[in-house]
């Protein structure tokens, strides 16, 4: 594997690099992440499909599910994500909110019917793509925090420098932008009607930026102001592979259950493009130069995602409901990078032991009235994190929703459509840890066309 460039703390600056750069840990997550995006129907019920199958999202969580389908068919999803950031800063608080267009899911399932003697009922072949998380994000905060990263000028030849160590103003945004999506390709059959087997292959696709601009107006003892402009721009983007495995049994006509696992995602090579641009203003009383320190890297590593498990349960009425639940377990312990160098050593140790494994669970349910169909949903999920200072242990950064739809069935063609809310609280550093409290409120409406073959 090429090796670009190793830590950009390693490189020597006028000015020492912080925190508002995202740390291994951070990006550890970031590429781990999954959002649960998937067709209408599969979002109206929160996601709830790994016994279920049936459904072409369902098959990204349990393959076994395609088999459960008997006619063949080809979908897509179009979403719109409203992303709120309450922002609290030392005391100070912002608002920041922004509408995002996608397309979230498109797939086909081809299922063949076994009209031999065979007591493998029926085959199914899958290919499905679907936004794993969506990245695309902004938030803003503004105030004075009494705290400061820029007290000198890196163009002062004095000795000691002038200090700049009263603050006027500060303000400090995010900018992120891109997704993690994934391709899936598998197959699944049906034995005596009863136990569906299935197995995928998964190739995932990581585009992530972040544009983090933090500005201070600070002054020294006689007044003289110091304008400070601080851009750190990180591109980042890498493919990764994992396979799932899964069955669904039904032991009674309305009981299913269902049970999968997903590999870890392995990145032979993520490769990284850093820049971090310091401007400072000049100083004409004090005949200081306004001027600007530019730092350019690349960087490449090896890095493996935890793994997942799937236990899920679902009654089935007949044609005229359901009720599902998954359970989902996610060890963030065993989140990986892959190298030997001592700042990725360090990122394992703080995995092992400041993280721990996460539980989720979606609960589902359907009721249909001829060819409509009422559907709603809950998801909660637990956050990995122990870090207290970053919201550890206190519950408020668990991320809770609930979940609604609709469907009708004009027999060669369905239309479905879903609305999704959930909350959370993140956590972010500038000066100190955990110093910016994000509430975040995220709600989606997803829209889906689904064509009988």
């Amino acid at each position: 594997m090429k090796r670009l460039l190793l830590i950009a703390t390693a490189v020597a600056s006028s000015f020492s690099a912080y925190s508002q750069s995202l740390d291994y840990n951070d990006l550890g997550l970031i590429f781990s992440r999954d959002d649960n995006f998937g067709t209408a129907r599969y979002e109206a019920m929160s996601g709830a499909f790994g016994a279920l199958g049936g459904d072409i999202s369902a098959f990204s969580i349990n393959p076994a599910g395609s088999a459960v389908a008997k006619i063949s068919s080809v979908g897509a999803t179009l979403g719109n994500r409203n992303l709120s950031y309450q922002s609290n800063f030392y005391g100070n608080a912002a608002t920041a909110e922004n509408d995002y267009f996608n397309l979230n899911q498109a797939g086909a399932t081809l299922t063949f019917d076994n009209t031999g003697s065979s007591e493998w009922n029926r085959f199914a072949l899958t290919v499905n793509y679907k936004i794993k998380s969506d990245y695309d994000s902004f938030y803003l905060t503004n105030g004075k925090s009494g705290f400061l990263k820029f007290t000198e000028h890196f163009n002062d030849t004095r000795s000691p420098k002038i200090q700049f160590d009263r603050s006027l103003d500060q303000s400090y945004s995010v900018q992120q932008r891109g997704q993690l999506s994934v391709f899936n390709i598998g197959i699944s059959a049906v034995h005596q009607n009863k136990l569906y087997l299935g197995a995928s292959v998964n190739f995932h696709d990581l585009s992530f930026n972040r544009v983090a601009l933090l500005k201070e107006t600070n002054d020294d003892v006689n007044g003289n102001v110091l304008n400070a402009s601080n851009i750190v721009d990180s591109y980042i983007q890498g493919n990764g592979l994992s396979f799932t495995i899964g069955f669904i049994y039904k032991p009674q006509k309305f009981i299913r259950l269902g049970l999968a696992y997903e590999t870890p995602t392995w990145y032979e090579e993520i490769t990284e493009d850093y820049r971090n641009d310091l401007s400072l203003s000049s100083v004409s009383a004090l005949n200081i130069n306004g001027g600007i320190d530019r730092i350019r890297n690349g960087f490449a590593y090896r890095f493996k995602t935890h793994s997942r498990v799937t236990a899920s349960g679902a009654l089935v009425f007949g044609k005229h409901g359901l009720l599902s639940v998954d359970y989902t377990y996610k060890d963030f312990r065993n989140i990986k990078f892959r190298e030997n160098d001592t700042n990725f050593i360090e990122a394992n140790q703080n995995f092992t032991t400041q993280f721990r494994g996460s539980h989720a669970l979606s609960v589902g349910t359907e009721w249909r009235m001829d060819r409509m169909s009422i559907r709603g949903g809950y998801h909660y999920e637990k956050n990995p994190n122990l870090n207290v200072a970053l919201g550890g242990n206190d519950n408020k950064d668990n991320i809770r929703g609930f979940s609604a739809g609709v469907g009708y069935n004009f027999g060669n063609m369905k239309i479905d459509l879903s609305y999704r809310k959930y909350e959370n609280q993140e956590y972010q550093t500038l000066y100190n840890l955990g110093d910016i409290n994000l509430n975040n409120t995220t709600s989606r409406i997803t829209g889906t066309v689904t064509i009988n073959l």
